[in-house]
């Protein structure tokens, strides 16, 4: 149902044709990277997480297990929907899928909690599971003026 490989790799690295779909994960596109350069094939910026979440991680580097339960949380969010179901999309037609980023943290950023929700290991709250963006975009459409 995931992906059969989920890999996450900084943007800055060299591509390669095992990184299969490439899909950057962060709000900006990196500094200095001309597109050509970065092989990127979808750019999912609303998975990004907000720009005041990262500030305050970016502070408090020791705060991973908070800064991972604030952002899951904040994938739960209905503007996160779209991008969340293109992500499982993506990972369920792929057989390899790369998570790109630009944090110099590589152990602990955005693009390693996703891979842990498409790959399953860990149970993610409420709404962010495919069954769950399913269930709150057809909320929305049922709200949608027609």
């Amino acid at each position: 149902m995931t992906a059969k490989r989920v890999n996450i790799k900084r943007v800055y690295e060299e591509p390669a044709r095992s990184d299969g779909t490439r899909v950057l994960v962060d709000r900006l596109w990196p500094r200095g990277l001309s597109k050509a350069r970065a092989a990127v094939d979808k750019w999912l910026r609303d998975l990004a997480p907000s720009d005041a979440l990262r500030r305050w991680f970016h502070a408090r580097p020791d705060a991973w297990t908070m800064f991972r339960k604030r952002y899951l949380k904040e994938l739960a969010r209905p503007e996160c929907v779209e991008a969340l179901s293109e992500l499982y999309r993506l990972a369920n037609q792929r057989k390899k899928l790369t998570l790109l980023f630009a944090s110099r943290n590589e152990e602990q950023n955005n693009a390693t909690v996703l891979k842990d929700l498409l790959e399953g290991m860990r149970k993610p709250p409420t709404g962010t599971g495919p069954g769950g963006v399913r269930a709150v975009r057809d909320r929305q459409s049922k709200k949608m003026p027609g």
